[in-house]
């Protein structure tokens, strides 16, 4: 059985692990920051979603493109930039007076998030182990679930005791390090060899596209995406807003989560190395996301029903003598949320595998991971702000109803649609 320790012997791993970490916990620190925009700015839940949408919106529009760059040029360079421009949003960030700030940077946000996400997938996918691709995978998703877990409790310490400044101040920082060791461990082009006609080319992604399983993974990401951003975006926001969590409270609440969801996936990526059949463990991962996602709601019948908890920590703003009560909705909210951690271990390491092998069949794995952007980035871009829009026209359990809904009829079809690749000759693209 492999072992994730393993991988991290390997120096452009560690490099590689550096530019997740930073981009990891940027993603939660400015999470937890959007919820505190919203309570200062004042805004509707509409509203709220369109800071979700503005991140989503600008990736759909640039990420076909840039997987095609990627695939043909320097990757590498690719990731310094990311992590360069990274650097620039967060000083943005630090100089934002009223939504229109906020949504403009997200806009920035994205595009950076989006740089690092593909090139750092796609490089991992490429320098690791034919055989092992799942383990290396997974073991790189771990990093950035356990760096979203610091982001979630030092960022979350950081905007509580010191503001917005500091926090963003320490972003930087954390990027120009990963960038450091970008430049000085990792080889050039890694990966970026590929022929500019041939890779992610429209002939090339028609021909992922005419594989069964390519396309039912990216008819199940839409309704995925649709349903789960709906809880990332709006889950900070409902724990401080409505039951008025401050944000260190709200960084452990999504710490638990992010904390099931490191712990396993490395060991479950080695598993679907071993076991196959990686389109159950999506299924099933799925499945169990829906239902955390159900539980949300429960957070406003929690009172009285489950003791509140008084806590002592240093001094914060609003919290006398540094005690601070976690509400009963808290530990809703947090166990809602380890299980969609529980869920996204069993399913990311098979989801990436699978697009890096059917991408390898074409010599396009960033072009593969560009069209599993893409049908993420609709449901990502149309989601947050239809929750946002039926919550304020309904109620929160019917938002997140809807949002769990999407996901179990996304994961149906998913199955409906999938067929396992026969052990044939692989597709070439035509010339």
């Amino acid at each position: 059985m492999g072992s994730s320790l393993r991988v991290f012997k390997d120096p452009e791993f560690l490099a590689m692990s550096g530019s997740a970490f930073a981009r990891a916990q940027a993603y939660s620190t400015v999470a937890i920051a959007l919820a505190l925009y919203a309570g200062i700015f004042d805004v509707s839940s509409t509203v709220e979603g369109l800071f979700g949408t503005a991140f989503a919106l600008v990736q759909l529009v640039i990420v076909l493109p840039l997987g095609r760059a990627i695939d043909t040029g320097n990757a590498k360079r690719w990731l310094l930039f990311g992590l360069g421009l990274n650097v620039v949003v967060f000083f943005g960030f630090m100089l934002v007076s009223n939504v229109a700030g906020v949504i403009v940077m997200r806009v920035f946000q994205g595009i950076a998030a989006s740089i690092l996400w593909l090139t750092g997938s796609t490089v991992i996918g490429e320098i690791a182990g034919g055989d092992e691709q799942g383990l290396w995978l997974g073991t790189y998703n771990q990093v950035g679930a356990f760096s979203s877990l610091f982001g979630d409790l030092i960022g979350g310490a950081i905007l509580a005791l010191f503001g917005f400044t500091a926090a963003y101040s320490v972003l930087a920082g954390v990027t120009l390090i990963a960038g450091v060791l970008v430049y000085a461990v990792l080889r050039d082009n890694p990966g970026g060899r590929k022929d500019a006609e041939e890779a992610t080319g429209r002939e090339t992604l028609e021909s992922l596209l005419s594989l069964a399983s390519v396309r039912a993974l990216v008819g199940f990401r839409f309704g995925l995406s649709f349903g789960k951003m709906a809880v990332i975006t709006f889950l900070p926001i409902y724990a401080h807003t409505e039951f008025g969590m401050n944000p260190f409270i709200v960084g452990g609440l999504l710490a638990g989560g992010k904390l099931t969801k490191a712990i396993t996936q490395g060991y479950v990526g080695d598993l679907t190395d071993r076991w196959g059949n990686k389109h159950l463990f999506i299924a099933m991962g799925a499945v169990l996301y829906a239902v955390g996602a159900l539980l949300i709601p429960l957070a406003g019948f929690a009172e009285g029903v489950i003791p509140g908890v008084i806590v002592t920590v240093p001094d914060l703003p609003n919290a006398p003598s540094g005690a601070i009560e976690l509400p009963p909705a808290f530990f809703v909210l947090s166990g809602a949320y380890m299980v969609c951690g529980v869920a996204d271990s069993i399913r990311l390491p098979a989801s990436m595998a699978m697009f890096v092998e059917e991408g390898e069949r074409f010599d396009a794995v960033a072009g593969a991971f560009s069209l599993r952007s893409v049908a993420w980035k609709v449901g990502q871009v149309i989601g947050p702000v239809t929750v946002g829009y039926v919550w304020d026209g309904t109620s929160v359990g019917v938002a997140f109803g809807l949002a769990s809904a999407l996901i179990i009829a996304a994961t149906v079809v998913f199955l409906v649609i999938y067929e396992t690749p026969a052990p044939t000759a692989e597709p070439t693209v035509s010339d």
